[in-house]
């Protein structure tokens, strides 16, 4: 017996019964949600980590509750599973990581000045007095007439940016201000993307300089993966090593270099801005590597449509979380990611709860749970490559990924706004729960990109994400302020740490809405023929301009 169904058999034993008997509107069930947080987010799990132990017994507990409720294997040949090769590094100590300037020697202590990690498989990470190369935003883009490089040869240099897009610190009167959305960070903004053009570019490294504000995250987010990263298999990229400078370590670089790096701030932010070599300064590195090719894991249920089962409504959250690390101050060891992301998974487990005590839908319902969505959204993306159901064929990617569990809400948080027409869904929805729907206060966090849903959404995918820490929900109890509270908490201690564990003073009705919500919107779309398109001001809408055609 293949050890994921021999896992699913034991889980089986623990998970209860589902009575066959259920009304068509069946309401999401907090406790059910608490039950399944707790346990995924229990040591038993070890964190979750892809690859590991913690892997197996994951993928185990999700086949047999799937099972449970009815659902078929959605991946290809009746397969629960979708196996997803990755690359797993971990850096040892570092023998050598410093900047030699023209005022010295600038040691650089690992996740106190800096913070690396490498997707390459080799043995070490060594850079030998590579140049430094200040490259601004780091942003090319062509339909924006803006061009930070400018000619610049990266070969063989390491290149050092700026985080979120050249308009995120402009100020009243720059010409800038609006270029890139202003507040609203887009995917230029994003580390993914810089790193990215780097590796086109042909650097051997790439530093982001951290600033909280403009990453959206403090820098203990930052160095929470230890020194591990996970890639796509087979894959290959220039960079020896990729990650970001502390605020404070990048104003002694620049210093050291002879250069403001207040005054380059605002310089970047013209489209007259080219990229700098950094006055000859140098950037070594020699590190350890360990590596490994694991083999992870999606898992794919759906339920079969009737008249057009051949397309495909898909809901998503990831199953994954970061395992194991250093004890906190209460000794736990393991990350866990209670919220993010088992409340999501538990939510789709409801909602597929819910489509099963109705008819079956018109078209296809698909759920995947993903594998390394927190080393790079790698299982969507995987799966994004390698579809069960043709892309051109799914007609909406609906995401959960971080929920509030700070009690019902007046309202609910959209993400991304002025993308698709589901956002008109999803206010529907909203209007029927009695609720309304807020723009994401929080825009400048580039949320958008940072979820499952954004695999399918740069393929032409309409996406809809339900994502907590995106703007302050209007809370019933402690409105608005409380709503920010929350999030100001979450993401201030415990986003991607160990004391991400489940909490018996969560209260869970304004997660259980919004889920409610997203189920509404997928039946809308599952039980109808309409398909959602992507607004005229959308990036994505040349990707799909004929949608179901």
């Amino acid at each position: 017996m293949h050890k994921y169904l021999l896992a699913a058999a034991v889980a089986a034993l623990t998970v209860p019964a589902v009575a066959q008997d259920r009304p068509a509107a069946v309401p999401i069930d907090t406790a059910r949600l608490t039950e399944t947080v707790r346990t995924l987010a229990s040591d038993t799990f070890e964190g979750r980590a892809p690859g590991t132990r913690g892997e197996d017994r994951t993928i185990g507990y999700l086949i047999a509750r799937l099972q449970g409720l009815g659902l078929e294997p959605g991946g290809k040949d009746g397969a629960w599973v979708q196996s997803v090769p990755l690359l797993h590094t971990r850096l040892g100590t570092p023998a050598t990581l410093a900047a030699q300037t023209r005022a010295g020697p600038l040691p650089l202590a690992f996740k106190q000045d800096i913070y690396v990690s490498t997707v390459r498989d080799a043995d070490r990470a060594a850079i030998a007095a590579a140049p430094l190369v200040f490259v601004g935003y780091g942003v090319s883009a062509p339909e924006r007439k803006w061009d930070d490089f400018k000619g610049m040869d990266l070969k063989g240099k390491v290149a050092v940016f700026l985080v979120n897009d050249p308009d995120f610190e402009a100020t009243k009167g720059d010409k800038v201000a609006g270029t890139f959305g202003g507040k609203r960070m887009t995917y230029y903004g994003r580390w993914t993307y810089k790193f990215e053009e780097a590796a086109r570019r042909g650097a051997v490294g790439a530093l982001i300089v951290h600033d909280t504000p403009g990453a959206g995250y403090g820098w203990n987010v930052v160095i929470s993966p230890n020194g591990e990263n996970y890639a796509l298999a087979g894959e290959d990229t220039p960079l020896q090593l990729q990650g970001w400078l502390s605020g404070d370590a990048a104003s002694r670089l620049f210093a050291g270099a002879g250069m403001d790096l207040a005054k380059l701030r605002v310089a970047a932010r013209s489209a007259a801005f080219k990229a700098v070599a950094m006055n000859g300064a140098t950037f070594t590195a020699d590190v350890p590597v360990t590596r490994e090719t694991v083999t992870s894991h999606n898992v794919l249920a759906k339920i079969p449509g009737t008249a057009a089962a051949d397309e495909a409504v898909m809901f998503g959250a990831h199953w994954d979380a970061y395992g194991a690390g250093p004890a906190d101050a209460q000794g736990r060891i393991y990350r866990a990611g209670a919220n993010d992301d088992a409340l999501g998974v538990a939510g789709l487990l409801e909602i597929a709860r819910r489509f099963k005590a109705a008819p079956a839908p018109r078209r296809s319902v698909l759920f995947g749970f993903w594998t390394a969505e927190e080393r790079g959204l790698l299982g969507s993306e995987f799966y994004a490559r390698n579809p069960t159901f043709p892309l051109d064929k799914t007609v909406a990617n609906l995401t959960l990924d971080i929920l509030q569990t700070a009690g019902p809400a007046r309202d609910t948080i959209l993400v991304g706004e002025g993308q698709s027409s589901l956002e008109e869904d999803m206010a529907k929805a909203a209007a029927a729960q009695g609720r309304t729907v807020t723009p994401e206060n929080l825009p400048e966090r580039g949320l958008f990109y940072r979820a499952d849903h954004f695999s399918f959404a740069k393929r032409g995918v309409p996406v809809l994400l339900q994502m907590g820490i995106a703007g302050a929900s209007d809370l019933v109890t402690g409105g608005r302020p409380a709503g920010q509270a929350w999030i100001d908490a979450y993401t201030g201690k415990c986003y991607h740490q160990a004391c991400d564990a489940w909490d018996p003073s969560w209260n869970l009705d304004g997660a259980a809405m919004d889920i409610d919500l997203l189920a509404r919107v997928g039946a809308g779309l599952a039980d109808g023929a309409a398909w959602p398109t992507w607004k005229a001001g959308s990036e994505f809408r040349t990707l799909r301009p004929n949608p179901g055609k």
